[in-house]
């Protein structure tokens, strides 16, 4: 089962927790952008909650195991850029997250990829399909 954040401040540093991503995460609301599925995405990698983020990864990339290590502390999200054509159903979504494994900072510099397609039960809804990375090129 997932954790709650600590605090009332959501991860995501966009606001309360409940009015947030918690709304997405704990009550099933659907994000209107990617933008929204992206910082709810990384909240719930910061509660660890693997049924969140495979529920939003698009089914063709949706990998076996979606959160692999344990001793990741996630600490901060700065979005870069974001773009999505009013009309179409792709969008990007470029940010920083940082965290710490074993006391050491990291961070992880990606352009996420997304799609929105209808899910089984015939509602529109964005998935996370796959990122890149800049600084690997």
């Amino acid at each position: 089962m997932a954790r709650k954040p600590a605090l009332a401040d959501c991860p995501c540093s966009q606001g309360s927790y409940a009015s947030c991503c918690g709304r997405f995460i704990d009550n099933g609301n659907i994000p209107a952008t990617a933008l929204e599925l992206m910082r709810s995405r990384y909240t719930a990698f910061v509660l660890r909650n693997a049924h969140y983020l495979k529920a939003t990864w698009h089914p063709d990339t949706l990998p076996e195991d979606v959160i692999s290590e344990d001793d990741v502390k996630w600490t901060g999200l700065t979005i870069l850029n974001h773009h999505h054509d009013i009309q179409d159903d792709i969008a990007t979504v470029e940010f920083i997250a940082r965290f710490k494994v074993g006391g050491r900072a990291h961070r992880i510099h990606e352009i996420s990829h997304f799609e929105r397609m209808f899910d089984a039960a015939g509602q529109h809804r964005w998935y996370y399909v796959d990122g890149t990375f800049p600084e690997e090129t």
